[in-house]
């Protein structure tokens, strides 16, 4: 029997038993999500396409059952199966009328949880695992709603765009750069392009390059040799040795040093590394991604970004666009995070009235969806279940219209915004790149130009 490459969710408060399956399981090619607990098992749901889960019953907190009646309700198409140390006939009969297919009592063989799993897959019950929305209902979109691809929610032109340039790139290896505003979600973008194609079971390493000390990114990207610098105690591999035969995502590679630029030239060029300290140079095998907010054909006037780096990096672009371009989205990522956060907050399901997703939908977002989940995410904890205007922000809920002598160019309302954001928070920059879900040095940059 030849089985499929297709998601399969294991969900036990048992390590060994988590390990024992996940070991099997990747043995026959699929992708293997793990959960220690019916919250989190939730959670990942919510984000994933799962096509087959397998649950034990006896759990602490919430139990299996409780995980079996959620997916029943909320994901109909999904097959089940059940792995239980604790048999009895009326858990059997229980987990039958609940739609599982097959029951598994541990101990097992590998053999039995092979013909457990090719059952579950070939089952009636599986006509696509197509996944609904537990909070279908919540918007006036809602029969609108598709399947997510990945982590990347919505059904704009924009998105579709998107979606269909990384159909194009993620089976091979061509280097790909992403452009796109600060919280657009240019990282989702690059784990969609590895986790939908071949390269998927190889490694993913995401680097903010923005995040690392200058002084400490070379070594952190390349690896070091012990005795290149104080504090070198040993050799040590970097994120590119890391990321041999899978993916590296650079985000932020507007802010590498020259020395960096020059480095990463060599690895596009000559496809190796040398460490930091080292002589001799190592072969890799990485994909390239790459990402930034800045204007990089700006910064190659400025002399502050290679021109022959740039080309080496642009091999494919993807412009990923600001929330205000693809408003009609909106109320699917409402979705996301009310769920998201009502699972993590409340146990439950939050709503939100239509008054206030109006508003949601009027606002432009400068901080694009990273602005907006942090918007939803304050909103469920403030309110009792459902959220409404009283639970947004002020600055959401009125809209400056400018006289028509006073237009200005997107540039310097958005510095304008950020000294608002500024002033609200009584010029402090860590909260306000809080709210604006940028970091303080982005703020600096901006208000620089």
């Amino acid at each position: 029997m030849q089985l499929r490459n297709e998601n399969i969710l294991i969900v036990d408060d048992d390590i060994d038993i988590l390990e024992l399956l996940q070991r099997h399981l990747r043995s026959w090619n699929f992708h293997v999500y793990r959960a220690v607990s019916v919250k989190e098992a939730v959670s990942i749901l919510r984000d994933t396409r799962i096509d087959l889960l397998i649950t034990d019953l006896k759990m602490p907190e919430v139990d299996g059952f409780e995980l079996i009646k959620f997916v029943s309700e909320h994901y109909p198409n999904l097959p089940k199966l059940i792995v239980t140390g604790y048999p009895s006939v009326q858990d059997s009969l229980t987990a039958i009328k609940s739609g599982v297919v097959a029951y598994l009592t541990k101990p097992f063989t590998k053999d039995e949880l092979k013909s457990a799993i090719h059952n579950s897959l070939n089952t009636e019950h599986k006509k696509g695992a197509s996944l609904t929305n537990p909070t279908k209902g919540n918007t006036s979109d809602s029969s609108q709603k598709k399947e997510p691809y990945g982590d990347i929610i919505g059904t704009s032109d924009k998105i579709k765009e998107v979606i269909q340039v990384i159909e194009r790139v993620k089976d091979n290896k061509a280097t790909i750069f992403i452009k796109g505003e600060s919280g657009t979600g240019k990282e989702l973008v690059a784990r969609a392009i590895h986790y939908k194609g071949k390269f998927s079971r190889s490694p993913f390493i995401a680097v903010n390059c923005g995040a690392i000390p200058e002084n400490l990114l070379e070594a952190e990207l390349f690896g070091y040799m012990k005795g290149a610098f104080t504090g070198a105690e040993k050799n040590r591999d970097g994120f590119f040795q890391a990321a041999h035969g899978g993916t590296i995502f650079l985000d932020e590679i507007g802010n590498a040093s020259a020395a960096v630029q020059a480095r990463l030239l060599r690895v596009l060029q000559e496809k190796e590394v040398v460490k930091v300290g080292a002589q001799k140079a190592e072969k890799i095998d990485v994909r390239i991604i790459a990402a930034t907010n800045s204007d990089l054909k700006e910064m190659i006037k400025k002399d502050t970004f290679r021109e022959d780096l740039f080309y080496r990096l642009t091999v494919v672009e993807i412009q990923v666009a600001p929330l205000r371009a693809r408003k009609s989205d909106i109320p699917l990522l409402v979705d996301k995070f009310l769920f998201k956060y009502g699972v993590e907050y409340k146990d439950r399901f939050i709503k939100i009235s239509a008054e206030a997703l109006e508003v949601l939908r009027r606002y432009d977002w400068p901080g694009n969806i990273r602005e907006l989940e942090n918007i939803i995410q304050r909103a469920v904890i403030m309110c009792d279940g459902t959220i409404t205007i009283d639970h947004l922000p002020n600055s959401l809920k009125f809209n400056i219209d400018f006289p028509e002598e006073e237009l200005l160019p997107l540039k310097q309302i958005e510095i304008q915004y950020i000294k608002k954001v500024l002033r609200a928070t009584n010029n402090n920059k860590t909260k306000a790149a809080e709210i604006l879900g940028i970091d303080r040095k982005t703020i600096r940059q901006k208000l620089s130009e």
